[in-house]
């Protein structure tokens, strides 16, 4: 059974990356899910997608320029899905408190080696004090996010998010020794995905949002699927 992952919740139902949108995935009985992460000021893991805050909240400026409780006010509605009520930036801990996944990609956009080093503390931290051994995976692009998740947090697994296939994803993602491989579904072929799974990996592919493409990626035998429509991938793949 190919497993499906709600993208930043149900990106394409609710607005992206907020607690009704997560919300939405779990009450749609969807049990693993993936979102972003960025640091706050005050060091606080806030669940947005981009760096800064204008296309979500419509405000200006770097997430990492306001301090948490300042994020936790804005309302994350913008250039979403409509919904009726407001949509606040979470900061991961409230997530976690709010919602109960099996399982968790955390993903970390690109960052200095030393911004790496205090998003994967700040996450090894949040990871250990909620016991959610066994239920996240640290994704990124980013070699120095993945070199400093395999540093500093050895026993979080890792994932390798794959957008061009000249990189080489499946040697990238073994050199990390990655358990994930977070794949653009258009480089989704037989062939590679016979390969990852030889190499021990878990394809997790992205974004398929066309229900021609979810049977056809689910008939391949991908591990996992990553969307913005669960409700639409639920229908589809009950239909066959």
């Amino acid at each position: 059974m190919t497993i499906l992952v709600g993208h930043r919740g149900a990106r394409g139902e609710v607005p992206e990356n907020t607690l009704p949108s997560f919300m939405h995935v779990q009450q749609l009985g969807i049990r693993h899910v993936e979102l972003d992460l960025h640091l706050s000021r005050d060091g606080q893991l806030m669940v947005i997608h981009d760096p800064d805050l204008r296309r979500t909240t419509g405000r200006h400026g770097r997430v990492d320029h306001w301090h948490s409780s300042e994020l936790t006010q804005l309302d994350a509605r913008r250039n979403g899905p409509p919904c009726a009520q407001p949509c606040p930036i979470p900061t991961l801990e409230q997530l976690v408190l709010a919602c109960d996944f099996d399982h968790w990609q955390w993903e970390v956009k690109s960052a200095s080696r030393k911004r790496s080093q205090q998003l994967v503390q700040a996450i090894k931290q949040l990871h250990d004090s909620h016991k959610l051994h066994g239920k996240v995976t640290i994704t990124s692009s980013s070699r120095s996010v993945l070199r400093a998740a395999q540093q500093l947090a050895p026993e979080i697994p890792r994932g390798f998010v794959a957008e061009r296939a000249w990189l080489e994803p499946i040697k990238v993602a073994k050199r990390y020794d990655c358990a994930l491989l977070v794949l653009n579904h258009k480089l989704c072929s037989p062939a590679r995905l016979r390969h990852a799974k030889q190499q021990g990996l878990h394809v997790s592919v992205w974004t398929v949002n066309h229900a021609k493409d979810m049977r056809r990626l689910a008939s391949m035998g991908v591990d996992s699927l990553i969307t913005d429509f669960p409700g639409l991938a639920i229908a589809t793949l009950q239909q066959g």
